[in-house]
């Protein structure tokens, strides 16, 4: 019998016989994907429409479908309408009392109606856009309104509406990370249809011991109460062990990612010469801080020791990591391996390219550069270079670990803003040599407690201390329309100094005014042939010309995206405006921060923002307070807010799904102290999680 045919016979008989089910459950528990990925296709929906979407999502078998949990929870209880602040949501139940109008205000059509909630306040709800509410609000109905409060009219900004009250059970609604072609509702649907049918597959991976210690749910139990919660104890009960179970997997992952590591020795080497290493640093144009001369201490002692190096190297922007990457890559020299240092960005690789040069100028260490914007020709001649032992140093990209790309003997690989490579990708890189030493850098500050929970398959050294010109930047808050943005433009263009005009990505289906191209057309109509235009979208050589005509001072004004936050090294750079900067994370703006005021002269950070939410300006007012990376990295961390119950993704983190490092850094430490136990023991009560911590250690899920 086919394969297709013995899995139509099952789908024909599954519910007739129990043992049939039996049976399933064994074949799909078993080593049989194939029967476990039809079946599971076939049985999701009968919508041949969604059955697509949810294969576009990875979503392809009942187990899938309920492990897709909500990343936040809408909260549809009545507000109490005491002490109402300007902006707050609100949900209100009442009748409307007079019918929709509309009005137009050039393309906007405004839709108003006057509201009156059952707590007796009349208000008037404005709605934009919406002309299908003059047909679906009628007079006289009963609705419940949700909104966002304007103080100053004493009126609702309209975000939806439903017939009648809000029934018990949906007080609470789940929201997915979804593709556009699913809607919230028909998933949940869904998922309460497979949720009985997935049941069997789930598994209590957590020991037993652990479970009673903490007192945890058992994982069916807790997915239960994450997609059907009646109240927000039951969402927190759910993530209690939820986030229990994803600390303890990534502790355990982690530290057998060390003890992997610590298997690896390299070749023997001879020990570098520490004498011509203090020569090199003599030789710099500046003086070494005390972080610094630690952070080659610790790199050098890995170098001469037989197990692999990998190291953390984390520091602040402008904190001097580079100047320590080049260290180690003289010593690497010294012992007669071939160096290679990768980055994100063909702009920050170049901009290494050019440090290095400068470092090792008059010494005969010979530096190629890697990077997708080169030739063909010109790349294959770095390769054959590589290849033959000619080049000491390759700074590039992600071309670094390309199959076709071979070293002579790989000592040491360095990889700079490490968050923004896989750890697959880092491998790769690592693996191209006989075994090399792997340094790790990245300028996302975080606090050592949580560092070393977080980055237990590494050593970590960190550089807090800043070795150059004291940097001068004065940071504030405005509104678009303040004139001195403007001025202070100006100012600087009579300077001769160079401006940076900051767009927010923005995702699709958002609204804003401050797109880049929006921002870019704008600047050009004021400041006429003065004006670049920078983006991810850009073609290489589109890219490396807007750098060079606004470094060179052509056009000494810069309209970007975030592609600019690394590996934009302009020292005339004065002033930078970012717009939409409630929408930035407070280390991202700390990091486009940096790329001002390097020359130490006096320079200004605007961000620029029309909210007028009291948190966010609080939020924002951070980086007023302190030029600290580590505290602005934390309090990033706690504005993150609890009404984001799921895990965020943080430039320089583990993408966690469900823990929130701010809230959650206990139970981080105590997962790790755990996992250290249950890899010290390695009893039968933990078999099961050590197995599943065991699978696939090259995907350990960094940001």
């Amino acid at each position: 019998m086919s394969n297709l045919i013995f899995v139509k016979a099952i789908n024909r008989s599954i519910h007739s016989s129990s043992a049939w089910n039996k049976f399933l459950i064994h074949i799909l528990k078993g080593p049989c994907p194939f029967l476990f990925c039809y079946y599971k296709v076939m049985k999701l929906s009968k919508s041949t429409k969604l059955n697509d979407a949810l294969l576009q999502m990875g979503l392809r078998s009942p187990i899938e479908v309920i492990n897709h949990l909500p990343y936040r929870y809408d909260d549809y209880s009545l507000t109490p309408e005491v002490g109402l602040s300007h902006g707050k949501r609100l949900v209100l139940f009442g009748t409307v009392i007079t019918a929709p109008i509309i009005n137009f205000a050039g393309r906007f059509k405004i839709i108003t109606f006057n509201f009156k909630s059952n707590g007796h306040n009349l208000y008037r709800v404005t709605a934009f856009n919406r002309p299908y509410l003059r047909s679906a609000i009628r007079m006289g109905g009963q609705y419940t309104i949700i909104a966002t409060y304007d103080r100053l009219k004493h009126g609702l900004n309209f975000i939806a509406f439903k017939h009648g009250a809000i029934k018990e059970e949906d007080i609470i609604k789940p929201i997915y990370s979804l593709i556009s072609s699913i809607d919230q509702h028909v998933f949940h649907r869904l998922v309460r249809r497979l949720f009985n049918e997935a049941v069997p597959f789930v598994e209590d991976i957590i020991p037993i011991y652990l479970q009673q210690k903490y007192r945890l749910l058992p994982k069916v139990n807790s997915l239960k109460l994450a997609h059907f919660p009646t109240s927000f104890d039951d969402v927190r009960q759910s993530l209690r062990t939820l986030k229990y179970e994803e600390a303890l997997l990534f502790s355990l992952k982690t530290l057998l990612i060390r003890r992997q590591n610590q298997l690896l020795t390299k070749s023997s080497k001879p020990a570098i010469n520490l004498l011509m290493i203090n020569d090199f640093v003599k030789r710099l144009p500046f003086k070494l801080s005390h972080d610094q001369l630690d952070a080659v201490r610790d790199i050098i002692n890995d170098m001469n020791k037989a197990p692999l190096m990998y190291r953390l190297l984390q520091g602040d922007v402008g904190s001097g990591k580079t100047v320590v990457a080049s260290i180690a890559l003289y010593a690497n020299y010294l012992r007669k391996d071939q160096g290679a240092l990768m980055a994100p960005t063909d702009a920050l690789a170049k901009q290494h390219f050019l440090t290095l040069n400068d470092f090792f100028k008059g010494i005969g260490v010979q530096i190629g550069l890697l990077v997708g914007s080169k030739s063909r020709k010109e790349r294959d001649i770095i390769k054959e270079m590589l290849l033959d032992g000619v080049l000491d140093i390759v700074v590039g990209t992600h071309a670094l670990f390309s199959e076709d790309v071979v070293y002579q003997s790989l000592g040491l690989a360095i990889i700079d803003e490490q968050h923004r490579f896989g750890v697959n990708q880092r491998s790769l890189l690592s693996n191209k040599g006989t075994r090399a030493d792997l340094l790790l850098m990245s300028a996302t500050p975080i606090p050592r407690t949580l560092a070393l929970t977080l980055y237990s398959d590494l050593d970590i050294t960190t550089i807090k201390q800043f070795p150059f010109l004291k940097r001068h930047v004065t940071t504030s808050i405005h509104k678009s329309d303040d004139r001195l943005i403007h001025e202070l433009i100006k100012q600087s263009l009579r300077d001769k100094r160079r401006i940076f005009i900051v767009a927010p990505l923005i995702d699709e289906g958002e609204i804003t005014s401050f797109t880049v191209e929006t921002l870019f057309d704008q600047y050009e109509q004021t400041y006429p042939g003065l004006v670049s235009l920078l983006h991810g979208r850009l073609g290489s050589e589109d890219k490396d010309q807007s750098l060079d005509d606004f470094t060179s001072g052509r056009t000494p004004i810069l309209v970007s995206t975030t592609v600019i936050e690394v590996g934009i090294d302009v020292p005339s750079a004065d002033l930078m405006i970012v717009y939409d900067a409630e929408r930035f994370g407070l280390a991202s703006l700390h990091q486009l921060r940096g790329r001002i005021g390097r020359d130490g002269s006096a320079a200004r950070f605007m961000l620029v923002t029309d909210i007028e939410l009291p948190d966010e300006h609080a939020r924002l007012k951070v980086l007023i307070e302190s030029n600290d990376g580590f505290y602005i990295a934390e309090q990033d961390l706690k504005f993150r807010g609890p009404g984001e119950l799921a895990g965020q993704r943080q430039a320089g983190m583990p993408n966690f799904a469900f823990i929130n490092l701010y809230q959650d850094h206990k139970m981080l430490e105590y997962a790790r102290m755990d996992a250290i136990e249950i890899l010290s023991k390695e009893d039968q009560s933990s078999k099961k999680i050590i197995e599943v911590a065991s699978k696939n250690l090259d995907s350990t899920p960094y940001a």
